[in-house]
């Protein structure tokens, strides 16, 4: 397949990895002449339509994430009558690749990782997709330590047709979270659980249910049971895992009360308490190894196994104490899909969140105050990123200001190339043009919802309806003229009366 040119146009250069889904290639777009990943599926007569199904879905969904730490698709295309998924090309590891290699990592290096994937959960989750398979493996770490979250092919979005094998959950056993272990649907909760066993593994070595070691069954007992050892390297980081791995769902944190709690371990601040809180209000101490209580049958090699205890939820079926894997669920997961590690990156934009609409929750805004809003706004990029920051609203925030910070960093101007225009409740279309660092210009129309909020209304989601880039002519050939050696005692010119020229309008005289 070496050599081999997809679709017309992406001639594929070298293998990046493989797995039971298919096969990742680094390739060359020849028409823009830059680097792209493509991933193929494997070839398979029994579900090729199912097959193609499953990787038109998942690039409908990831076409859907524009955030700085969410691999989008930049092309579906078909060769030999099967699609692949063309995605920007991003050099990194995987974080599994980075523990097997560096050992357990340092807590704040962690915690810089999980504020960005959180952020990017966080956007995803607006957008009302569920990744399902976050594992070390599908965060990928970029050499400058950039974190992106990679695979969204078993994701569910809200809305779309979810297209599996018969009898089979996508996932990766070790990572799953109780409830869906016990063969309930994944969720955001769960998105968020399988992120702390992410990070969890990331700074202690190991996975808190334990390896495979060949016997997923006794693994998957062990994460129903939500039993674990507690965090032992984590230091300020362990309260914030410990949320994250409640077994019940309501009781953990979401993605965006997640990217202020690493931020703080990451700024070596106190963690807001608020930010761990259970949603619901119920009380949920922080779990700590003084709070936590030996499980009455300890499974396999986890013989330190502890179990996290929740407070008494009488008005709540689901407990810790109910995650029991039924057998059918055990023969369900034990298949589970191994997912292909995916090199996808995002396509970044400031506050490009898409979030729900906040135009039902409130009073519609007058069109004035709209285009006002929105004019403003742009009028202060991209000099004063941290003032149009505060312009926000919490969707787009999710994102961290870091990293909207760092995006706007990368454009040199911006202009307003079709003035603000309502295009519905809250609603306005507005066009602008980015000029890069690069010299290339990106020219994009945008939809921009907006909530209302004291002093000025807030922006709660922009959503990018056309996109064109431009690239940047290259400069003019250098040409170089040996130097001319000075004129000594030149003779006057033949014809004094002509040989000047007086500067007229529009030359270097006064006219």
């Amino acid at each position: 397949m070496q050599g081999t040119l997809l679709a017309g146009r992406y001639r594929l250069r070298s293998r990046l990895g493989a797995g039971a889904m298919g096969v990742v290639w680094l390739a060359q777009d020849e028409r823009l002449q830059r680097p792209v990943a493509v991933k193929q599926l494997w070839p398979g007569p029994d579900d090729t339509e199912e097959s193609r199904q499953r990787v038109m879905r998942e690039g409908r969904i990831a076409a859907r994430l524009r955030h700085p730490h969410v691999i989008t698709v930049h092309d579906v295309a078909e060769h030999n009558g099967q699609p692949a998924l063309v995605m920007e090309y991003l050099p990194s590891r995987s974080l599994a690749a980075v523990v097997a290699e560096d050992g357990p990592l340092e807590p704040a290096k962690v915690a810089r990782i999980g504020v960005q994937a959180a952020a990017a959960l966080a956007a995803a989750h607006a957008a009302g997709v569920v990744h399902r398979d976050v594992k070390p493996g599908n965060l990928l770490v970029g050499d400058d330590g950039t974190v992106k979250i990679a695979d969204f092919g078993i994701s569910h979005a809200t809305g779309d047709v979810t297209v599996t094998r018969t009898g089979v959950v996508a996932g990766t056993p070790a990572f799953l979270s109780p409830e869906v272990a016990q063969g309930e649907q994944p969720t955001q909760d769960s998105d968020v659980f399988s992120l702390g066993a992410a990070l969890y593994a990331a700074v202690e070595g190991e996975p808190p249910f334990g390896e495979d070691e060949g016997n997923a069954i006794a693994v998957l007992h062990r994460v129903a049971a939500g039993e674990f050892p507690p965090p032992q390297r984590a230091g300020a980081l362990a309260p914030v895992l410990t949320a994250m791995l409640r077994p019940d769902p309501a009781t953990r944190p979401t993605a965006v009360q997640l990217t202020s709690a690493l931020q703080a371990v990451v700024d070596e601040v106190p963690v807001p308490p608020d930010t761990l809180s259970p949603r619901d209000g119920r009380t949920q101490p922080v779990a700590t190894p003084s709070s936590l209580t030996v499980p009455v049958t300890p499974v396999g090699r986890r013989k330190n196994a502890t179990r996290l205890t929740a407070a008494p939820t009488p008005d709540r079926r689901r407990s810790a104490l109910r995650y029991v894997l039924p057998g059918a669920a055990i023969l369900v997961a034990v298949a589970a899909v191994a997912i292909l590690i995916s090199i996808m990156t995002a396509s970044p934009r400031g506050g490009s969140i898409s979030t729900p609409s906040a135009a039902g929750d409130a009073a519609a805004l007058d069109a004035q105050t709209l285009t006002d809003t929105v004019s403003g706004y742009y009028a202060l990029l991209p000099a004063q990123a941290d003032a149009a920051w505060t312009r926000l609203g919490p969707g787009p925030q999710a994102q961290g200001q870091s990293t909207y910070r760092a995006f706007w960093s990368t454009v040199s101007a911006l202009t307003v190339t079709a003035p603000p225009q309502v295009s519905g409740t809250n609603t306005v279309t507005v066009g602008i043009a980015m000029t890069l660092a690069n010299g290339s210009t990106v020219t994009e129309t945008h939809e921009l919802t907006l909530m209302a909020s004291a002093p000025s209304p807030l922006i709660n989601s922009d959503k990018v309806l056309t996109s064109d880039t431009s690239t940047a002519p290259p400069p003019p050939p250098t040409t170089t003229q040996a130097p001319q050696p000075p004129v000594v005692n030149a003779p006057p010119p033949a014809n004094p009366q002509t040989s000047h020229t007086k500067s007229g309008p529009g030359k270097h005289g006064h006219g």
